[in-house]
């Protein structure tokens, strides 16, 4: 049985709540269990996961404070903390930032192993290089009908029974069909928009990237070149891609049609 004292900590801004889930499950798999497990997020980002967080024993770790990097700094604050109080043999640090290398480095000095769990598509190899180990999970997009409560999935209607759903009259049941408009056609998507998401499939999932980690993985995919700016890429193609914040983008997001 593993003895190791584990510590999870959580970008919940970085990586999707399922990703999370997964990354739980692995801590579970290869250590027991963590015994500490924080996600530090947004209040929008705890209120919306809370039935997850409360399902998984995830403390959330609000936070308040404006400004790019601040999650990331309250994170690396609290993991040097923990890391002298707690004592703990292995930190999970679940995110794909590469801003987190100095606090590895550093909870690495203070004899922790360190491991990285981070999502494919928005993990540069400079960000898993830092680490002792590394672990990739894939982002899989889960479609909800609707929810009879919080975290809680609505029982889906078979589509036979809701075209023809009836109700009893005496002892005549009367059937009524519905009549459902077609969807709209998709649009078109043009071919460079196409590569672009084939390079990218963290953004077709509805995820935000790391403008430098999509300049990485279109250098690879050839259609960025060397000395190429995603920017600008990104930029002829307003219609289909977000550039964030619009003053001084440092993420790109799928315009989603």
């Amino acid at each position: 049985m593993n003895r190791d004292r584990v510590m999870l900590l959580i970008d919940a801004d970085n990586v999707s709540i399922d990703v999370i889930e997964q990354a739980v499950a692995w801590v579970h798999k290869h250590y027991g269990g963590p015994h500490v497990r924080r996600a530090y997020c947004t209040a929008e980002s705890a209120v919306r996961h809370q039935a997850q967080f409360k399902r998984l024993s995830i403390r959330p770790m609000v936070n308040l404070a404006a400004g790019k990097n601040s999650t990331d700094i309250a994170l690396a604050v609290d993991a040097v903390d923990l890391a002298t109080t707690e004592r703990p043999d292995v930190v999970v640090i679940a995110s794909s930032d590469s801003d987190f290398a100095p606090l590895v480095a550093r909870l690495r000095e203070k004899g922790c192993r360190v491991v990285g769990v981070g999502q494919d598509g928005k993990t540069g190899d400079e960000t898993i290089a830092a680490y002792d180990d590394y672990e990739v999970l894939s982002h899989s997009a889960r479609r909800t009908v609707g929810t009879a409560a919080e975290g809680t999935p609505a029982k889906a209607v078979p589509a036979k029974a809701a075209a023809t759903q009836g109700r009893v009259a005496g002892r005549k049941a009367v059937t009524r069909k519905t009549t459902r408009a077609a969807p709209p056609p998709a649009p078109e998507l043009p071919d460079k928009v196409r590569a672009i998401l084939q390079a990218l499939p963290a953004l077709a999932a509805g995820d935000k990237v790391e403008l430098r980690v999509a300049a990485e993985r279109l250098r690879e995919a050839g259609l960025l070149s060397r000395s190429g700016s995603s920017t600008k890429l990104f930029a002829p193609h307003a219609e289909w891609f977000e550039l964030l914040p619009p003053k001084a983008p440092n993420h790109v997001r799928w315009r989603a049609p």
